[in-house]
């Protein structure tokens, strides 16, 4: 398989312990993570070979950042160095019927500082076959969004295909308005082959919506052909994509979830089987591990959407069973959970 290069920030995650809420924490549980860096690894775990661009501050925090990525077999000789500090999140874990709770700390941070001309593309991309970024990279400042668009214009010249999970956060959206942020993002889409997205993500980013759904009242059954109109009107709006994916969640509480996907290539709606997540141990990062699963499903599978799909939703509903950001999982694992075999045995 060739090089998977992503793009974007990787922050200090801190949590109090188990379900307490942050009035209630003496102590944080402290772990790495980000969109595209959970990405990233999720591709190495499945043998990808997979850098993960970002900048980072040259400090022992960094330095951190930095020993998460490598020791998880993450190529970081692309990283580059400068500011003062890490971005944090703060996250308090809900159940049943208390949501979890996310605060941001990463104004100035040396990810938020970067800008076009920082990172040489040309030689990042040399031998890479596919490119990634997110909507969080361009939400976190207007250097980083001018990165990301040099990112994807020299992408796009040298025929890597480009994959970009929307990934909208109100939280981080701050310095422009509406109709600015849904020029930058149009304009970054508008050189992407693969595009991820909820419901929410199309909404808020470029007003499309499927009819009839209200995401907070959706429960447990989620219609896939409810998502077929906002997947023809994103192909019709981004003429480059050749699939558009929809990760359909029903949220029947904090602890409770179905998950299940759809993925539209123009002519066909694909769609998978929907699973029960029960007793969620951590869903931050269910997002960053499908898309890292149907990264590698489209690669390994390649001409088979339906078998790539299934592969991207059964990583992402073990990613549910483990704690942090990133999905530690085998390809031997997904599989076996793609058969059909979600009992949980030990294996001896």
């Amino acid at each position: 398989m060739k090089r998977v290069v992503t793009f974007g920030e990787i922050m200090l995650r801190l949590s109090p312990e188990g379900f307490l809420r942050f009035s209630q924490a003496n102590s944080f549980e402290v772990v790495y993570g980000g969109g595209e860096s959970n990405v990233a690894v999720s591709l190495a775990n499945y043998g990808v070979p997979v850098d993960f661009v970002t900048r980072l501050p040259k400090n022992d925090i960094g330095e951190c950042a930095l020993m998460e990525m490598r020791k998880r077999g993450v190529g970081t000789d692309k990283i580059i160095h400068g500011g003062d500090r890490l971005g944090i999140y703060f996250l308090e874990t809900g159940a049943v019927s208390r949501g979890s709770k996310v605060v941001y700390d990463r104004a100035h941070s040396a990810m938020a500082e970067i800008g076009p001309g920082m990172v040489d593309w040309d030689k990042v991309f040399e031998g890479a076959g596919w490119f990634h970024w997110t909507g969080i990279t361009p939400a976190i400042s207007q250097g980083a969004a001018d990165a990301c668009l040099e990112a994807v214009k020299v992408a796009s010249e040298k025929g890597l295909t480009i994959s970009t999970d929307l990934n909208y956060r109100a939280k981080l959206w701050k310095y422009c308005n509406d109709a600015k942020r849904e020029e930058m993002m149009s304009e970054l889409t508008s050189y992407c082959d693969v595009v991820l997205g909820n419901e929410e993500d199309a909404e808020k980013h470029f007003g499309i919506k499927p009819e009839g759904l209200d995401i907070t009242t959706q429960g447990e059954h989620v219609e896939a052909a409810a998502f077929l109109s906002v997947c023809k009107q994103m192909m019709e709006k981004f003429p480059k994509a050749r699939k558009v994916i929809t990760t359909l969640r029903g949220s029947i509480s904090a602890s409770h979830n179905t998950w299940a996907g759809v993925l539209y290539d123009g002519k066909k709606m694909y769609e998978t089987r929907q699973y029960q997540i029960t007793d969620i141990v951590d869903r931050v990062g269910g997002g960053d591990s499908f898309m890292g699963g149907l990264i590698y499903g489209l690669m390994k599978y390649e001409g088979d959407d339906q078998k790539a799909l299934d592969f991207a939703v059964a990583a992402s509903c073990l990613k549910h069973t483990i704690k942090g950001d990133a999905n530690l999982v085998t390809v031997d694992e997904v599989e076996k959970l793609m058969g059909g075999d979600a009992s949980g045995r030990v294996a001896r």
